[in-house]
Order: structure tokens, then C-alpha cells, then sequence
């Protein structure tokens, strides 16, 4: 995109498969890690498993409470898929000594807000040649 100084600027969004570490977040770093997450997963998984395998021949389940346990397993997964954090990068390689090269970045979580918030930073660079130094952008040297 051209921002209102004429300069090109890239504009590019990626899903962030560890955590960043932010300033904000530390004390989420104190936490025993993915383990429990995995080994809560594994017992229900366990006992919907059982509670299915258990089930006499004669008892009919119906497809809406299969249905429920499966969603029930899958809520959490979804979940941690859905809200991870987003790099949102804004950078221009410059083209003179009065505009040398910028780089801009930042962290949202979930998908939908990164394209928010992308769509917004390049209208800010459309209108006012950089991004909202107020927005989650920052300028990086």
C-alpha cells in the first residue's frame, strides 16, 4: 500500500504458534506449562470413551448427546486455536534521507482482530503516512 507521503509500505499478518513473551502477560510464564491441559483432555476423553463402551447394546443413545460430547471435547482445542496471538507487521524500506526505512510491530490475539486491526493500520498509514502510535504497533529501531 502507498501511504500519504508516497511512500510503499508491506503490511503482513502471522499466527504466532508459541507465546511472545509481553511485558503485560508475565505471570502467565509462572504456570506448569501444557501438561495439565493434555492430561484433563486425556481423562475426558477417557471417560466419554468409557461411558460409550459401557453403554448396553440395548440402551439407544441419541445422536444429539454424541453430538454434545463431542463438542464438549473439542471446546477447549477450538478455543486455543482460535484466540492465539497474531504478529501484525507494518514496514516501509524508505526511499530518501528525510524518509528512512520503518518497521512497525505488534501483538493481537485471535484471528478476526489481527484482520481488524490490520485493515485499520493501513487505512492510518493511507491517511497519515505511519501507524496509530496509540494502537498496539510500535515502533521497533
Amino acid at each position: 500500500m502507498r501511504g500519504s507521503d508516497g511512500r510503499r509500505w508491506t503490511l503482513r499478518t502471522s499466527i504466532e504458534w508459541s507465546n511472545p513473551l509481553e511485558i503485560d502477560d508475565w505471570e502467565h510464564d509462572v504456570s506448569g506449562g501444557r501438561s495439565q491441559g493434555i492430561v484433563m483432555g486425556a481423562i475426558v476423553l477417557v471417560m466419554v470413551v468409557t461411558f460409550l463402551v459401557w453403554t448396553p447394546a440395548t440402551v439407544v443413545v441419541p445422536g444429539w448427546l454424541i453430538l454434545a460430547l463431542l463438542l464438549l471435547v473439542l471446546f477447549f482445542p477450538v478455543r486455543w486455536l482460535v484466540r492465539r496471538p497474531w504478529s501484525i507487521i507494518a514496514e516501509t524500506p524508505g526511499d530518501t534521507d528525510e524518509h528512512p526505512p520503518e518497521r512497525w510491530v505488534g501483538v493481537v490475539r485471535g484471528a478476526l482482530t489481527a484482520h481488524q486491526e490490520g485493515a485499520r493500520v493501513a487505512r492510518n498509514i493511507e491517511l497519515y503516512a505511519e501507524p496509530d502510535m496509540n494502537g498496539p504497533l510500535q515502533p521497533v529501531e
